[in-house]
């Protein structure tokens, strides 16, 4: 049975983690704010360069361009998109959990390529000994544009010279403080813009300068960079919003254990004391009675 001094050095210990917990969720909830504005500015932009894209597509372009070649898949990239750290409850594990789904779906005989980004991905699928073909650490720690262009000119690249036939993206979309959702799409070959040539009816006779092919052609690399852009902050969002729920219900349960634990000690205590109340009576009734 546990002294009361073991109690007592428990319920400082759980007090100090409380302290932790609430500290880690105010941080969260001040990136989060930034977070999410970030994304909320990020996502007209990246919606409208991929509706101008369908705008401006058409069947000749797609069979002629690099960027939709569908080929046969001999070599998939999976880009998972994690956190760099834990203690943001299930994020990283539903993600990893929903990778591991989506590697059973893939025919056998493809070769699988990681692309993590994010410490946590890293660590898992490298000590599985999985094929990891890139990675980045410390992203989010201060994310950067430049840093969504590095990685989308290097999947670019390695598209286009036949090193990947398919590039796939595996990441956290943000909806909500208390919700995420798993999103996994085709990053390369660009899938075909919803609506195509039928977008056309609804436009007005533009005219194109130069042209309509070279402007389309212009925006396909900065609609792939738009894009992971925007998927990094969704995550990046996604992730402070699950570590502050986190923490919070951490908080909650602290507080809890705690006031347990001082029914506990007061419970032990009043014991101790009755004990010794009548360890007292006892002998003085027995100097009586001698």
């Amino acid at each position: 049975m546990a002294t009361l001094r073991d109690i007592k050095r428990r319920i400082k210990g759980v007090q100090n983690t409380q302290q932790i917990t609430k500290a880690m969720k105010m941080v969260a909830a001040a990136k989060l704010r930034r977070a999410q504005e970030a994304v909320i500015n990020a996502r007209p932009y990246a919606r409208q360069i991929s509706l101008l894209l369908s705008h401006l597509v058409t069947e000749e372009y797609q069979v002629n361009n690099s960027y939709f070649l569908n080929r046969e898949v001999k070599n998939i990239a999976i880009v998972v998109v994690t956190a760099d750290r834990g203690l943001c409850g299930a994020f990283n594990s539903n993600l990893i959990k929903e990778v591991t789904h989506y590697l059973t779906e893939i025919e056998p005989g493809v070769n699988k390529h990681f692309f993590c980004l994010g410490r946590k991905g890293y660590e898992f699928f490298r000590n599985r000994d999985f094929n990891i073909a890139g990675s980045r650490s410390a992203l989010f720690q201060s994310l950067k544009y430049e840093d969504a262009l590095a990685v989308t000119q290097e999947l670019i690249d390695k598209f286009l010279d036949g090193t990947f036939d398919k590039v796939v993206l595996v990441y956290n979309e943000f909806k909500s403080i208390i919700q995420q959702k798993i999103v996994t799409e085709q990053f390369l070959p660009i899938p075909e813009p919803e609506g195509g040539e039928n977008n056309h009816t609804k436009l007005p006779d533009f005219i194109f300068e130069p042209d309509q092919k070279t402007i389309f052609e212009y925006l396909l690399s900065k609609h792939l960079k738009a894009q992971l852009w925007r998927i990094l902050l969704e995550s990046s969002a996604a992730e402070q919003g699950a570590r502050m729920t986190a923490m919070d219900n951490a908080t909650t349960n602290a507080k809890e254990l705690i006031r347990s634990l001082n029914l506990t000690y007061n419970k032990e205590r009043q014991a101790a004391i009755t004990k010794e109340i009548l360890e007292i009576v006892t002998g003085s009734n027995a100097l009586r009675g001698s």
